[in-house]
């Protein structure tokens, strides 16, 4: 993202008069989300200040905001593992990545998780460039028989959203160890165990990974439609 993220993080760059991150606590808080773990390393300063901001405007929000620093990066799944004491032992909790904007229903997903007993539940779309996404196939029933990351040639088009729903089984494929510093990526290292272990989830929503300044222009267009289709 070169110079638009030199000086403000990407969950911070602003769509529409709002930054990225507060359109996530609007999300969350809309659907009934009442605690969220926002994990930080660059200019994690600059998203402290923000929380605290949000607390002050919205003094009535029920949203708990926990924020954990990351001095080294430790990947996707490194972060879940480090921040897994921080979990409930029966409630499901969303994982999502805070670089996309979107309106997924949230509420519609847990529906869903609901009612399966799947150990995930994972937010697909239909990609334009599979190359570059995780890649799921499926079975008549949602359940994915594979999952590959960034496969040289994708069986389909079907790809990881950055939308997921689990609960504390997920950690049965972690790898069996003590290091809490050690680094893992969601895609290459977890989710493969979990195939026939989840079901796949097609969002019909709005959906834009701001990885490129191209798509983060494309998200500023696409903010006025998302307005249209989801009132907080």
């Amino acid at each position: 993202m070169g110079q638009l993220t030199k000086k403000v993080p990407k969950c911070l760059l602003p769509i529409g008069g709002e930054p990225l991150l507060e359109i996530w606590l609007k999300l969350l808080e809309y659907h009934g989300i009442n605690e969220v773990l926002i994990n930080t390393h660059w200019l994690s300063e600059e998203v402290k200040n923000f929380i605290r901001q949000w607390k002050i405007i919205h003094p009535n929000s029920k949203l708990k905001i926990v924020t954990k620093y990351e001095k080294t990066l430790l990947g996707s799944g490194g972060t879940i593992f480090h921040n897994k004491n921080w979990i409930d032992d029966e409630e499901p909790f969303f994982i999502l990545f805070a670089d996309n904007l979107t309106n997924v229903n949230l509420t519609k997903m847990r529906l869903y998780h609901d009612s399966h007993e799947k150990e995930l539940t994972i937010g697909v779309f239909h990609s334009e460039t599979p190359k570059k996404c995780g890649i799921v196939e499926i079975n008549k029933d949602n359940t994915v028989k594979a999952f590959i990351e960034k496969p040289k040639n994708p069986p389909t088009n079907l790809a990881a959203a950055g939308v997921y729903l689990t609960d504390k089984r997920i950690f049965k494929y972690f790898p069996e160890t003590n290091d809490d510093k050690q680094t893992l990526d969601l895609g290459f290292h977890i989710l493969p165990k979990l195939v026939n272990k989840m079901k796949a989830y097609l969002l019909n929503d709005i959906l834009i990974d701001i990885g490129t300044p191209d798509s983060y222009e494309k998200a500023k267009e696409a903010y006025s439609d998302m307005n249209k289709e989801f009132i907080y």
